[in-house]
């Protein structure tokens, strides 16, 4: 039904002789570097995001639920 272990062994020796150690690695390298740059990218996103949210309170801006809020005792 599934992948034995042998199966997985016999693909990885094929993969190993047709691309060589050397290029994997780099490859290993280069997808190490490209998820832990997306993560600090994320990371910062979600900074920026949090520190917008302190800036808008900070201006004396309304917020939406505030507004709606605002209208409705307008409405009264």
């Amino acid at each position: 039904m599934g992948i034995s272990i042998w199966q997985l062994v016999i693909i990885l020796g094929i993969v190993i002789l047709l691309f060589g150690t050397k290029k994997l690695r780099n490859v290993g390298g280069d997808l190490g570097n490209a998820i832990k740059s997306f993560k600090k990218a994320v990371k910062s996103g979600e900074e920026e995001a949090s520190n917008e949210q302190i800036v808008k309170k900070e201006d004396g801006r309304v917020i939406d639920a505030e507004v709606s809020k605002e209208k409705n005792e307008n409405k009264s």
